[in-house]
């Protein structure tokens, strides 16, 4: 199971690579939209999983 995930933000279709236990609110770096929330352990992802990574 990879640490990193490819995820493709749903307002603007921009393609990003975030940490699955990501501490802090991960922005879209296009758009500014939410990708991910904290949650404590991992995060929850708000966009679509292209790829999970190693």
């Amino acid at each position: 199971m990879g640490k990193f995930v490819r995820v493709k933000c749903k307002d603007c279709n921009n393609e990003q690579i975030i940490f699955k236990k990501a501490s802090t609110p991960v922005a879209c770096q296009v758009c500014g939209s939410i990708l991910a929330e904290p949650t404590g352990g991992i995060a929850k992802i708000k966009g679509e999983i292209v790829e999970e990574l190693e």
